[in-house]
């Protein structure tokens, strides 16, 4: 189990949500990964690690914005990780995916990486770390 501290000093569960998160950021940051594939493994890793690590492949080619700059690699990433985790309930998958679009343009102004990098600069840890834990969210509500 993983504990962290919280504000008034109480030991608490970090939540799934929290985990994606940070491990989502940290295998940005590390260089290794770029945003779909950190979002995809962090929501594999907390919630389905029973599938191989080897679909994180399956994100290869949606980092930033799928090479072209057009819809952002951490939500192309996230999305994967709905349909792996939901495992063929289409419907559910759908919705949930339109939500995540729906709370990013919130978040973001855009999902487009291309335009959020000319209006908020270089923001793809934070970015992928903040995805990855609402997919999490999500999935656990």
């Amino acid at each position: 189990m993983i504990w962290s501290k919280q504000k008034a000093g109480k030991v608490a569960e970090e939540s799934v949500a929290e985990k994606a998160a940070g491990e989502a950021e940290g295998l940005y940051r590390s260089g290794k990964m770029h945003c779909a594939e950190a979002v995809l493994m962090a929501v594999r890793n907390v919630l389905t690690p029973e599938v191989p690590e080897e679909v994180v492949q399956l994100a290869g080619g949606f980092g930033g914005g799928s090479g072209t700059g057009c819809l952002c690699g951490a939500v192309s990433g996230g999305t994967i990780a709905l349909g792996m985790v939901l495992k063929g309930d289409k419907k559910r998958t759908a919705a949930l995916t339109k939500d995540l679009h729906h709370w990013f343009k919130g978040e973001y102004g855009a999902a487009c990486c291309k335009m959020i990098l000319q209006n908020r600069g270089k923001v793809c840890p934070e970015l992928t770390g903040k995805v990855a834990g609402k997919v999490a969210e999500m999935l656990g509500s």
